[in-house]
């Protein structure tokens, strides 16, 4: 793993490069005009849980505060899946920065589509964030909030029977009285974030953060992501480009009706591995 950006130490070779690029051919940098040794990039290395979670930090959040960050992955020609999964275009790396988002979230928000499609469990608790989890206030494990329309959902699944933190539906005030009974008789909470059928993005993002779940994650799929988008209720974007080709009609990571203006994002952090660049772009 590299960090890319922002660069906050430099190689040795970085401090003393020529300024003519001909003149860097062939260059050998003398003993003693070397950099420090605490001063120099170790790249390519593993990165601890620790230190990815240090880089992902969610930023502090004043008493009424909120974030919102999305965490995707996309191939280099911009699909978002294939065969209609993300798993075939994620790498090693990528599902362990995948885990670390989740260990430090309060609740991740996730499209019925995508938990049916990807096979949704519970978030688990991991001893790793165990003592960090602790000391920002949250529980063992992030709480999973599901949205969905028409409540077509499985209630006897692991994610509904047996979460670390009970399983949230979000959904409209119209959306079907007998799948809305039959959420409630499973034990599960359903949380009106809409007036007609479907949800208010924003609204969403106000519930969760009204019941205490103020670092919040999504995980997609497309069209969830979409709405937040179009509702600008998104604050950060965690993109994974993983270094393949897919051609293909798969969705982007994000769909749905195109924005008036578009939202435009700064970079926070770029991290490399094995061809893979994880990303991290902010609101402005």
């Amino acid at each position: 793993m590299r960090r890319l950006f922002p660069v906050t130490d430099q190689t040795s070779a970085d401090r003393t490069a020529p300024t003519d690029p001909a003149d860097r051919l062939d260059q050998t940098v003398p003993a003693d005009r070397t950099a420090p040794t605490d001063q120099i990039d170790q790249s390519d290395r593993e990165w601890s849980l620790d230190e990815l979670a240090d880089a992902y930090a969610y930023p502090p959040l004043g008493p009424d505060g909120h974030w919102l960050r999305a965490n995707m992955v996309s191939t280099l020609d911009g699909a978002g899946q294939h065969d209609g999964r993300s798993q075939p275009i994620s790498g090693e790396t990528d599902m362990r920065i995948f885990g670390t988002l989740r260990a430090l979230a309060d609740v991740v928000v996730v499209g019925a589509e995508t938990v049916r499609q990807e096979g949704y469990g519970p978030a688990r608790a991991r001893d790793a964030f165990a003592a960090r989890r602790s000391a920002a206030g949250q529980g063992p494990a992030a709480v999973i909030a599901v949205v969905t329309a028409s409540l077509n959902l499985d209630f006897s699944t692991p994610l509904f029977t047996s979460p670390l933190a009970p399983t949230l539906v979000l959904t409209g005030a119209a959306a079907p009285a007998d799948r809305v009974a039959e959420a409630v008789r499973a034990g599960v909470e359903v949380v009106v974030a809409g007036d007609g059928a479907g949800v208010d993005p924003a609204r969403i993002v106000r519930e969760l953060a009204d019941r205490g779940l103020r670092r919040q994650l999504t995980e997609g799929g497309p069209r969830l992501l979409g709405q937040f988008v179009a509702a600008d209720a998104l604050d950060e974007l965690c993109l994974t480009i993983s270094p393949v080709l897919t051609a293909g009609d798969a969705q982007r990571i994000s769909g749905g009706p195109s924005v008036t203006v578009p939202h435009r994002l700064a970079p926070a952090c770029v991290l490399e591995e094995a061809g893979f660049l994880f990303t991290r772009y902010r609101r402005i």
